[in-house]
């Protein structure tokens, strides 16, 4: 047991003084290329085995040729060791380089381009979450430009639909100024019904920027989706009277939630004007609620003869008007205006494309969900809202 101590103590003290000259080595070396660091530790263990082992033998007082035969042996495990390391570090080198390569190619338009060359574990983990940061990328910026393109459009449609309502406004007040109007009356109730136009649509900017913005306050109460849903029919009554289109509550459950009664009325009669001015004279325009699961799904279905396809996804983007979508005529003193109050502009309508924004805006912000789809002869909105607890 002695002896194995000693030889313990030998082949520590030389181990560790070949560890304590290879340790400095080594930090200088932590800023350089791992190739050089993996080999440098390479050069420290071969040494610190070599020393310990050379320090055993001589404390053993071996022949000259047994002393050959164990420096013949370290030497060939140490080149062998040596060329290892180095074959090792040029391949984690190539693969760090390849992915520093493939790393140039995230957001690009093309995508992250994962490295050909093999990669390591921990290297092959670090490109899968390169290819992730990438996809995220690629979709933010999609994202992104579709807004972008939003408000463009948006943009647009404002400064068009402004256009003709203050022409109007203009050739009716000059009308005015120059005494030429026969009935100042008619011209005077027209004003204000083009006024009344401009401010809600003001108000539904405002209200859009509020809900873009993140700061629409919401005052929730428990009400019964029977009592909404009464409301918004009373309130489109009159619109859906003068186009000639008759309204239905069908099935239309007295299940509770939890909402901003003012909002979700809004959102309501937003989706009703919509479907009132898309249905032809006769036509019928249903409102519909139930529960399924823990949600309240109300859907709004008309007879607009559908959406096309590639435009359903788009509908309830700011701006969008569909391709139907008409601009305003100039206005006439003696024409009556069907907008209402509280009315909202839509897809296909004559206002501005925010009508279906704010829907999915406030709905959303009631941590719900809106959403259409083509049924016979027409489409169906639907928001669905979280159903009241207890």
């Amino acid at each position: 047991m002695k002896d194995l101590l000693l030889i313990a103590l030998f082949a520590a003290l030389g181990a560790g003084g070949a560890g304590l000259l290879g340790w400095p080595a080594v930090r200088l070396l932590r800023r350089r290329s791992m190739a050089l660091s993996l080999f440098c530790v390479a050069v420290v263990t071969v040494l610190a085995v070599t020393s310990g082992t050379f320090a055993v033998a001589q404390a053993m007082f071996l022949s000259a040729h047994d002393l050959g035969v164990v420096i013949t042996v370290l030497a060939m495990a140490a080149v062998v060791s040596l060329c290892t390391a180095a074959l090792l570090g040029r391949q984690v080198v190539a693969g760090s380089r390849a992915l520093t390569a493939a790393a140039r190619t995230v957001g690009s338009d093309t995508g992250f381009t994962a490295p050909a060359h093999p990669l390591g574990r921990e290297l092959a983990q670090l490109s899968g979450e390169l290819a992730a940061t990438s996809a995220r990328l690629a979709e933010s910026r999609a994202r992104e430009q579709a807004l972008e393109q939003s408000r463009r459009e948006l943009v647009a449609w404002i400064s068009h639909d402004l256009r003709t309502p203050l022409a109007g406004l203009r050739a009716m007040a000059e009308a005015l100024e120059d005494g030429v109007a026969e009935e100042p009356e008619r011209y005077l109730r027209r004003i204000r019904t083009e006024v009344e136009r401009l401010t809600g649509m003001v108000d539904d900017l405002f209200e859009l920027s509020r809900i873009q913005a993140g700061t629409l306050s919401l005052s929730l109460s428990r009400v019964s989706v029977y009592d909404l849903v009464d409301d918004a029919l009373a309130g489109a009554h009159a619109l859906a009277r003068q186009r000639g289109v008759r309204l239905e509550g069908r099935q239309v459950e007295p299940e509770p939630v939890e909402v901003d009664s003012r909002e979700i009325t809004r959102v309501l009669g937003n989706l009703l004007v919509n479907a009132i001015r898309s249905t032809p004279q006769d036509g019928v325009v249903a409102v519909s609620a139930r529960r399924e699961a823990d949600e309240v799904l109300l859907s709004v279905t008309d007879g607009c003869g559908g959406i096309p396809a590639q435009d359903l996804p788009r509908v309830f983007e700011t701006g969008w008007r569909g391709t139907a979508a008409r601009t305003p005529r100039p206005a006439d003193p003696g024409e009556r205006s069907d907008r209402p109050e509280a009315g909202g502009s839509g897809a296909g309508g004559s206002g501005a494309g925010l009508g279906l924004a704010i829907v999915r805006g406030i709905v959303e912000a009631h941590a719900g969900r809106a959403r259409v789809h083509n049924v016979a002869g027409g489409c169906c909105f639907e928001i669905a809202l979280p159903s009241a607890r207890g």
